[in-house]
């Protein structure tokens, strides 16, 4: 089961904004720090902390919070 607020805690830390800044809507095009390279070591930074391993076509889509939650549901009902 996902923890949402694990979730929000390491996107604040990877992407350097406020774990209430992190919401259902938020994506790259509305938290200003969330390039590409801070996407990467956002990606790596779930792998890590949800012991998930996010294939690679959908690492480089998964731009949004909701997106995110989507994948990391996927991953953790089959662990």
């Amino acid at each position: 089961m996902l923890n949402e607020a694990t979730l929000r805690q390491v996107m604040s830390a990877v992407l350097n904004v406020a774990p209430s800044a992190i919401e259902q809507n938020s994506s790259m095009d509305t938290i200003g720090t969330w390039d590409s390279l801070r996407h990467l070591h956002l990606i790596l930074a779930i792998e890590d902390e949800f012991k998930v391993s996010i294939p690679d076509d959908e690492a480089g889509n998964i731009t949004s919070y909701a997106l995110i939650k989507l994948v990391l549901q996927d991953l953790l009902k089959d662990a």
